[in-house]
């Protein structure tokens, strides 16, 4: 997997987007563990401000790591995605 400088990879940013979509929770060690990333927060603070994507943030055991989510009942038509998930949009483009 190429990595951009200090940018996450359009692999990284596909994988959270479909977990997201797929009603996971998602953490750090997900994305290591799955996606082998190292960027998560970025991703979601990118998918949240910039796509405006509903995300739920939890602080989870001892070390209160981040935990993401989408809101409960969000339309997800209504959702914009980055260019390397859009294949993932209900209209396959955007």
């Amino acid at each position: 997997m190429a990595h951009h400088g200090f940018y996450s990879s359009a692999t990284q940013v596909e994988w959270a987007c479909r977990a997201l979509l797929s009603g996971r929770t998602i953490g750090h060690g997900d994305e290591i563990s799955e996606a082998q990333g190292w960027r998560l927060a970025a991703i979601v603070w990118r998918l949240k401000r910039r796509y405006g994507w509903p995300i739920q943030t939890a602080y989870a055991g001892p070390e209160n790591h981040a935990q993401y989510k989408l809101e409960p009942g969000c339309d997800r038509s209504r959702l914009r995605f980055p260019r390397s998930a859009r294949h993932m949009s209900e209209g396959g483009a955007q």
